[in-house]
């Protein structure tokens, strides 16, 4: 565990969740949800951190939590909300119930940085942004900000020597007539800026770059990705361990998404698809050690927010012999997504107190392709980001 020598502030203190996509589905179910957990309105359902072994971990409540947030956007959390219940993904009396939160929540999301429209450097576009985070901690008397990135997958990114080198990468952001960094990494610079710890939910690049890695790491800052292991992917890391420790060898394992809404318009694009395919594949190579793993994602528009995934595993058994397992995984993955976002605010304002720097392995547990991490088994990973969390929780009490 690699310990900043800053002096935070306690980490039950108010604490704000910055969502970057803030507009999107996923982060307008988190909205709503918080706001139904912290009113009484809904128990904390699918949120690990208020599970058992985490009783006792020093964290923000749910209640502690302020949201805000950058998107491009101009749906509002509100009308985004009002479709969601439309689509039957949200009760319509937990809508009425927190209408004022997210009307709360809509009040504090600011425009975020589209390269198409900027004008001058990056590194005014960042300092901007960064701005928009710090005036948001001040506003609210917030003892830190947990900037989490829940936008559109972006295309992989060309890796550039800017990417690894911190000083190139400085000189680089100040030229007004390049940009040598995707949109998810300006906003993940951003938060460093701003002196936030940050996650990445989606498989775009973000932090991931190494030049802001240890940017991130320099300023004492906890960081955690990538990609969300919400719900097919998160199965595979639990059924995968299973075949290896019944000596059992997978031939291949194939799988299907179908998916509609935001993640379905954006995934038909074949760029964008690339980055989400590497991220639900490499965890699988390394859990059977078969490279014969195709994974498909298909855009079917009328699914909206549900997702439906499919698995065809072929395994061998004693004396050659074969067994297939077929698995149909369907459910709203907003709604999957939205608790895992909540425990990773509080569990990074955690972090934070504790002194943690840098990527935290142990909350590899929520992604799909853990940052300084190589475990993948869902259940070792389980074990822990528990015993971590007491550990952080001794580090924060000091």
């Amino acid at each position: 565990m690699h310990h900043a020598t800053a002096d935070h502030h306690h980490p039950t203190g108010r604490t704000g969740l910055w969502l970057v996509g803030a507009h999107g589905s996923v982060a307008t179910t988190a909205t709503l949800g918080l706001a139904a957990l912290s009113e009484g309105h809904a128990p904390a359902t699918g949120c690990v951190t208020a599970g058992a072994g985490f009783e006792d971990v020093p964290m923000p409540a749910f209640g502690d939590l302020v949201v805000g947030g950058h998107d491009l956007s101009p749906t509002t959390m509100t009308k985004r909300a009002e479709g969601l219940v439309e689509a039957g993904m949200i009760p319509p009396r937990l809508l009425a119930a927190t209408h004022h939160a997210l009307e709360a929540a809509d009040a504090d999301v600011r425009t975020g940085y589209d390269p198409a429209e900027h004008r001058g450097s990056q590194q005014d576009a960042a300092d901007r942004l960064a701005a928009d985070i710090t005036g948001f901690r001040e506003r609210h008397g917030l003892a830190r900000v947990v900037v989490v990135d829940v936008s559109a997958t972006e295309p992989p990114v060309t890796p550039a020597r800017e990417h690894d080198d911190l000083a190139a990468l400085r000189t680089a952001l100040t030229d007004p007539g390049r940009a040598v960094l995707p949109a998810s990494s300006v906003s993940a610079y951003a938060a460093v800026l701003a002196g936030a710890p940050y996650a990445a939910f989606t498989p775009s690049a973000g932090m991931s770059l190494p030049a802001l890695t240890r940017l991130a790491t320099e300023a004492g800052l906890p960081v955690a990705g990538q990609d969300g292991k919400t719900g097919q992917t998160w199965l595979r890391t639990v059924l995968a361990p299973a075949f290896t420790a019944r000596g059992l060898r997978v031939l291949s394992w194939a799988g299907t998404n179908l998916l509609g809404g935001g993640d379905g318009a954006t995934l038909a694009d074949p760029e964008a698809a690339r980055s989400k395919l590497a991220t639900k594949t490499r965890g699988l190579h390394d859990l059977t050690g078969s490279d014969v793993t195709p994974l498909h994602i298909d855009n079917v528009p009328d699914l909206g927010d549900t997702k439906v995934a499919w698995d065809h595993v072929h395994v061998e058994g004693f004396l050659g012999s074969r067994l297939t397992l077929q698995t149909t995984w369907s459910a709203y993955d907003s709604m999957l997504a939205a608790p895992m976002v909540l425990d990773l605010a509080r569990l990074l304002a955690l972090a934070h107190a504790a002194g943690v720097a840098g990527p935290v392995p142990e909350l590899g547990f929520f992604f799909k392709d853990p940052w300084a991490s190589s475990v993948h088994d869902a259940a070792s990973q389980a074990a822990d980001l528990a015993a971590w969390a007491v550990r952080a929780a001794d580090q924060a009490r000091r």
